[in-house]
């Protein structure tokens, strides 16, 4: 692991195994874990059936929770005195109102956003698992969530092309976006080793990377 690499985020889609890369991570370089509680957004079951009713609520709800945990959890200069992996950014709340929000309730959403923004710790580096949507489906369909079921490719082009849009606009984030489509991480070793071994090189400039292992 790199000196000036200890606060690492793991981004993705979707179903791009963000939490399991992280989770990972963490536990090869016995680093601190920060999971997005999503399963707690009593707003996630509602949305996914009625999107058009529930996207604002479901919004603030996520930019609440994602402020109050990273606050909590990256205090301030810190947390470099270690190393940090998280499975989110705060920006994933921008990114993500940006498929689901529109006309004034974007508007006032960014405002409340960019408000909070500069009061959270920016990542040393953010790793994006690129991955189509047909794969991201079929990944989603296996890990069985009921309330994500209703989820079309779609809406997880919408979130891809947010994602993507962000990144363009952000010259002060490293971001590292991996071709994770054809690789397997989690059962194959040799991969995951490649992965952390790029993930740790070093060297990004600010704004977009590209790697393909």
């Amino acid at each position: 692991m790199t000196d000036n690499l200890n606060y690492l985020v793991i981004e993705g889609n979707i179903g791009a195994g963000k939490t399991t890369l992280a989770k990972m991570l963490g536990e090869q370089y016995n680093a601190k874990v920060i999971l997005e509680q999503f399963s707690e957004n009593p707003f996630l079951p509602g949305f996914y059936r009625d999107p058009e009713r529930y996207a604002f609520p479901l919004e603030l709800s996520f930019l609440a929770g994602r402020f109050n945990q990273l606050r909590n959890e990256l205090p301030g200069n810190d947390l470099f005195g270690s190393f940090t992996v998280s499975d989110y950014s705060f920006p994933k709340s921008l990114i993500f109102s940006g498929a689901t929000l529109s006309g004034h309730e974007y508007r006032l959403f960014r405002q409340l956003f960019d408000i909070m923004e500069s009061q959270v710790p920016k990542p040393g580096l953010v790793v994006y698992l690129h991955n189509e949507p047909a794969n991201l489906l079929e990944n989603i369909r296996r890990r069985g969530r009921s309330y994500e079921q209703s989820i079309t490719a779609e809406y997880l082009d919408r979130v891809r092309r947010s994602y993507f849009e962000f990144m363009k606009q952000r010259g002060d984030i490293r971001f590292l976006v991996v071709e994770s489509g054809k690789i397997d991480f989690v059962s194959d070793k040799d991969t995951f080793d490649a992965l952390s071994e790029l993930i740790f090189a070093g060297n990004y400039h600010y704004g977009i990377n590209r790697v393909v292992l």
